[in-house]
């Protein structure tokens, strides 16, 4: 199962651009889906994350605020993945006695 990013970011930011590069290298290497979100464009949102951006989530839950190396991204994606399967043996495994 992919895990779900969510970038909360704007326009002409600098930290903002620099997670996105950070992401795209990642996804060189591991499957998950990315939803960018201009909070600038979401009255709410902007009132929300307006001097915390960039925001990272995965699967629903803040992952980064305003940096994220490659290493911690990748990381963070292998250990939910890694959980995800194992969480699946043990499901398919209970029904083996």
């Amino acid at each position: 199962m992919k895990a779900k990013l969510t970038l909360y970011s704007r326009k002409d930011c600098c930290l903002c651009e620099e997670m996105k590069a950070v992401i795209q290298q990642v996804a060189a290497t591991t499957q998950f889906d990315l939803q960018e979100i201009d909070i600038d464009t979401h009255v709410d949102l902007k009132e929300q994350y307006d001097d915390q951006v960039p925001v990272l989530f995965i699967d629903g839950r803040k992952a980064f605020k305003y940096r994220v190396t490659v290493k911690q991204l990748s990381r963070t994606l292998n250990r939910k993945s890694i959980k995800f399967f194992t969480s699946i043996a043990g499901v398919l495994g209970k029904g083996q006695s």
